[in-house]
């Protein structure tokens, strides 16, 4: 039976176990739920398995029946903080949780390539490792499992680590892409608070407004990508939300308090593709209260703080911890419902 055929058998099956996955996901570094799936999964396939201490990993490891070099595999397995309303009968049962980054598919696909091997284990020249990480979006899953030795579970460093992320838009069904370098976008957040001083709105020369302070640098912020980024690297800033805080009308009762403390907020997220790009988002963080003294907003005052309380570019861990030092590859997988078929060029399908 050729590889295909195989994994078009187990297609029920790992339907299923996705689908389960689906129903009850878990958030951050603890997923106990998730990893009694997988080492369920994975019951029968005569693999050498490890449990994380920090997290609730699961590390995997097939032996091949012939010499070789060992190599990684990797599908991250935690949710997101989301309400799901999908309305599928599969969705999440978890109120404020969901699979909306496709982590269940990656936990599922991994178990379907460990059965396929496992199936092939005499033809292999080398060792599997497979690395079933929680924490990837944005608990550093990757390092705590580094730190606790994924990359030598075989006994030696594994020469090469592979992954792969479901791509829900640009891409039909079936579909892989990959490039040199960087895949993805590593995605950092600040929250910035623009502190100003109240008055009335018949008066707005007693008062200082931070509104159109705050407006004056989520203009200015867009030159960013422009003319500090190289236009041929490519990255993104967007503002995820505004936020006017502490607003008080004229109340007859309770009186006008005059000079009492009003601000502004907004979350601003800033994708990148290299510490190098990221360094200089992070230097443009100074230049924001420039911008407001520029606009004539002298007596504004900011707050800016990173939005997870970290350093820019931790993001994806798996990236920066390992591909960036070692060789290996990530792909993009196509998802969208629309089908390339078997042996067809997407731009022929």
């Amino acid at each position: 039976m050729s590889l295909l055929h195989d994994a078009h058998a187990l297609a029920p099956d790992l339907t299923a176990l996705r689908h389960a996955l689906h129903r009850e996901p878990e958030l951050g570094l603890d997923l106990p739920r998730t990893q009694a799936k997988v080492l369920a999964a994975l019951e029968g396939l005569g693999l050498e398995i490890t449990l994380g201490t920090a997290l609730s990993s699961v590390t995997a490891v097939l032996r091949g029946g012939r010499p070789g070099p060992a190599v990684l595999l990797r599908g991250d397995m935690d949710a997101l903080p989301v309400q799901e309303e999908t309305g599928l009968p599969y969705a999440s049962v978890l109120d404020g949780r969901m699979h909306a980054c496709g982590h269940d598919l990656h936990t599922t696909g991994l178990v379907g390539a460990a059965r396929l091997l496992a199936a092939r284990r005499e033809e292999l020249a080398g060792d599997v490792v497979f690395m079933f990480q929680p924490g990837e979006e944005g608990q550093g899953g990757a390092k705590i499992m580094i730190d606790e030795g994924v990359l030598d579970a075989a006994g030696e460093r594994v020469v090469a680590a592979y992954a792969l992320h479901v791509v829900s838009t640009g891409a039909p069904t079936g579909f892989a892409a990959t490039r040199p370098g960087p895949m993805l976008a590593a995605s950092d957040a600040v929250h910035v608070t623009v502190h100003g001083r109240g008055g009335h709105g018949s008066s707005p020369h007693s008062a200082t407004d931070p509104v159109p302070a705050m407006c004056a640098m989520v203009t200015a912020l867009q030159t960013l990508v422009t003319r500090e980024i190289d236009i041929f690297d490519p990255a993104v800033v967007t503002y995820e939300e505004l936020l006017k805080l502490f607003w008080e009308s004229h109340n007859p009762t309770q009186g006008f308090r005059q000079g009492n403390d009003v601000g502004t907020q907004y979350r601003s997220a800033v994708y990148t593709h290299s510490p190098a790009q990221a360094a200089a988002a992070d230097a443009s963080r100074e230049a924001y209260q420039k911008v407001l003294t520029a606009s004539g907003h002298k007596e504004i005052t900011t707050e800016i703080l990173p939005a997870e309380g970290r350093p820019f570019w931790p993001a994806e861990a798996y990236h920066q911890q390992y591909l960036d030092k070692n060789p290996g590859g990530y792909c993009g997988i196509g998802g969208t419902g629309v089908s390339c078929p078997i042996g067809v060029a997407p731009a022929e399908g």
